[in-house]
């Protein structure tokens, strides 16, 4: 690990213009490209203290040795030197999207004498004309099977059409008119070519000239008692109106624009990109990618921009481009697309309309790609089986870990304080086996005392039932398989309706668990796990490893998650053991975890809930949501607004003296004696506490 003081650049020596850097590792090589309107700011963002920098951005400078730069005159130089750059070395720690899927492209060959129309995966080539990308190749076909009878463009291989000239006869598409049959010279190079243009013209979404012209030639046929061409002609007309039937109508006013959409987490993001041409999908295609560095939504817009139309010809660009965050700075991204097309492109974000319909559209298919990206790397045995092998060899463990709990606190700023259990089994998460936990006494003062408690809770709870089920031998009774005080079992992740006799909280109220496994078992914690992870360092690890010391449990393997930067910390041990980006562990790890954050604050959200459900305020009549809000955070809590005289509410915005004397009549009318009860745990719920806009305001500090 490098000190980046080692190679910081000397004072005054970068200079103060726009250019593009180079950090590059002790190997020399290229490991992250970057761009900047002023080199010097920039850099010097890279060589402040360790501790203020993103936790990715830390890794990328300390595992450097150098770094260089190369000075240019504007920024759209800049960015396009980036591009080539971050093509030629593949920086490690640049974003690099990759495609969830080869994709088919309908493809005309222009550069050949006789151009042909085919199916085109892979890199595209000099002289093709590209139309798509498709979601599948039959598509494709069923398009151009339509349109060769409008358009008998060539689409045998270099082979057959060889072969036909050879022996002077055409395949059997020239035989039954789907092919003008150049290969025997049926047609001139010229109006081959003539017609393989008017193809890409109609693919382009040029449709209304042909279709207008074939309409005009009908006619005259007709005119002319020319009733078979006339009915040939009119079949045509029919056979173009069903190729473009494939392709819906998304856009009213024919417009030409490219709608681009990012669905992301913490470790990856998945990019959808719709291509609309004459208002009609043309295309559609999408990249998923690992967050390797400290990226906005700006900045993947910027790096799908670059990647999409780097290489592109320039009609490949379209007028408009959609995206729901513009990069920072916007005007360069947009001179370079400007460049690209030849004239104006448009970058802006849709605010109404049709257009803002169908960014939604493609925002919910990115959304979906990333959840089927996560899905199959889940559901691949194969994957699974590596994974625990990975994460088995990194812990030292003796066997694999088929059984892996990992444990959660939640809690906002102190209150309402739980916990989850979250389980996965041969790495699927078992969500029959989830349990949630309120956290008891004043362990909720710090992650670190709760984390203590929970463990010795489930632990403690595995004793009783290995002793009093005599090691599976005879059935607990309903006493014994909930004792008083601890958490009963849970039918689903998030039940939303539960059989009467079925508890879906975790109160201490003793109601028997019976919910009952595949084997008419009762579901308990007597199944020990061979892992448990907990979401955090060192400290957390230590206060789990002290709580099944103090149970005498040494024969299951404790390890921590931390968010900063990913690290598995182990008990005892001074430093953390680091995965590697690529590990299918560490993907599995950081599965397990996530899944126990989000059921523990899904939780924790639910009992905030319930306890600020009721409120001397709702049963004020005019008083609104708005009104209610800005009182509370007006006078900071409850207690105080009832203290208040009427002049002094009055002061409040939007709050009129009738309103005021009605409010004060309301909660001098509510009697202090009788405060709201938490309905989940039988608590008295104090009225000063937090108002629900400071919640709302708050919810981004949950844990």
């Amino acid at each position: 690990m490098a000190d980046p003081s080692s190679y910081r650049p000397k004072p005054g020596q970068i200079p103060d213009s726009p250019g593009v850097y180079k950090f590059r590792d002790e190997h020399g090589r290229v490991i992250y490209v970057g761009k900047a309107k002023s080199l010097r700011q920039r850099l010097a963002n890279y060589f402040q203290d360790l501790a203020g920098l993103h936790p990715r951005t830390r890794t990328m400078v300390t595992t450097a040795a150098s770094v260089e730069w190369t000075v240019v005159s504007t920024e759209v130089e800049a960015l396009q030197l980036e591009y080539s750059w971050i093509k030629e070395f593949d920086p490690r720690f640049n974003v690099k999207y990759r495609d969830d899927k080869s994709y088919p492209y309908l493809a005309v060959t222009l550069g050949e004498e006789f151009p042909r129309v085919q199916v085109m995966r892979g890199a595209k080539k000099k002289g093709v004309r590209y139309f798509g990308p498709y979601a599948h190749a039959w598509a494709i076909r069923e398009t151009v099977d339509l349109l060769l009878r409008v358009f008998p463009v060539r689409t045998c291989s270099a082979g057959v059409f060889k072969r036909s000239a050879q022996i002077g006869r055409p395949c059997l598409l020239g035989y039954i008119g789907k092919c003008s049959a150049p290969c025997v010279g049926r047609i001139s190079p010229e109006d081959h070519r003539e017609l393989a243009e008017e193809f890409c013209d109609f693919m382009a979404g040029r449709t209304g000239a042909h279709l207008r012209r074939l309409e005009r030639q009908m006619q005259e046929a007709a005119e002319e008692m020319e009733y078979e061409r006339a009915a040939r002609l009119r079949d045509d007309i029919g056979a173009l109106k069903r190729a473009m039937e494939k392709s819906a109508v998304v856009l009213a006013d024919a417009t030409d624009a490219d709608l681009i959409a990012v669905a992301e987490d913490e470790l990856e993001a998945a990019v959808q990109i719709f291509h609309v041409r004459g208002g009609r999908v043309r295309g559609q295609r999408g990249w998923v990618t690992d967050k390797v560095e400290a990226v906005t939504t700006g900045d993947l817009i910027e790096h799908a921009l670059q990647q999409l139309y780097g290489e592109e010809r320039g009609d490949a660009v379209p007028k408009e481009v959609l995206v729901p965050a513009l990069p920072d700075p916007v005007e360069p991204v947009a001179q370079w697309l400007t460049h690209r097309r030849g004239s104006q492109v448009s970058l802006r974000i849709p605010q109404r309309g049709d257009k803002r319909d169908l960014m939604a559209t493609v925002a919910r298919n990115a959304q979906q790609a990333l959840a089927l990206h996560k899905t199959k790397r889940a559901s691949d045995l194969t994957t699974r089986s590596r994974a625990l092998e990975e994460i088995a060899q990194a812990l030292d463990l003796d066997t694999v870990p088929l059984r892996i709990e990992c444990f959660d606190i939640s809690h906002l700023q102190g209150e309402d304080v739980v916990a989850s259990m979250v389980v996965f089994e041969d790495g699927l998460a078992r969500k029959s086996e989830y349990r949630r936990f309120q956290i008891k006494g004043f362990a909720g003062q710090d992650d670190v005392r709760s984390m203590h408690e929970v463990i010795g809770r489930r632990f403690r709870r595995y004793l009783q039932e290995k002793q009093k089920s005599g090691e599976w031998g005879e059935e607990p009774t309903a006493e014994e398989r909930q004792p008083e005080g601890e958490p009963s079992g849970l039918s689903s992740l998030e039940p939303t309706e539960a059989p009467s006799d079925t508890p879906t909280d975790d109160s201490a109220d003793g109601s028997p668990d019976r919910l009952t496994d595949e084997d008419g078992r009762p579901k308990r914690f007597a199944y020990p796990p061979q892992l448990v992870v907990v979401d955090g360092g060192a400290p957390q690890v230590a206060a789990a490893r002290r709580a099944m010391d103090e149970l005498g449990i040494d024969d299951v393997a404790v390890c921590g998650l931390a968010k900063r930067l990913e690290e598995v910390w182990l008990p005892g041990e001074d430093d953390p053991v680091v995965l590697p980006r690529s590990s299918e562990g560490l993907y599995l790890l950081q599965r397990v975890r996530d899944e126990a954050h989000r059921f523990a604050i899904t939780y924790q959200r639910s009992k905030r809930g319930k306890r600020l459900k009721a409120s001397p305020l709702d049963a004020v009549p005019g008083l609104g949501e708005t009104r209610r809000q800005a009182l509370l955070k007006h006078f900071g809590s409850l207690k105080k607004l009832r203290a208040a005289t009427v002049e002094e509410i009055c002061q409040v915005p939007g709050v009129g003296r009738k309103t005021a004397e009605t409010l004060a009549a309301a909660l001098a009318g509510a009697a202090p004696s009788a405060p709201a009860v938490n309905t989940a745990t039988g608590e008295i719920i104090e009225d000063d506490g937090a108002p629900p806009a400071a919640l709302s305001a708050e919810r981004g500090q949950d844990r």
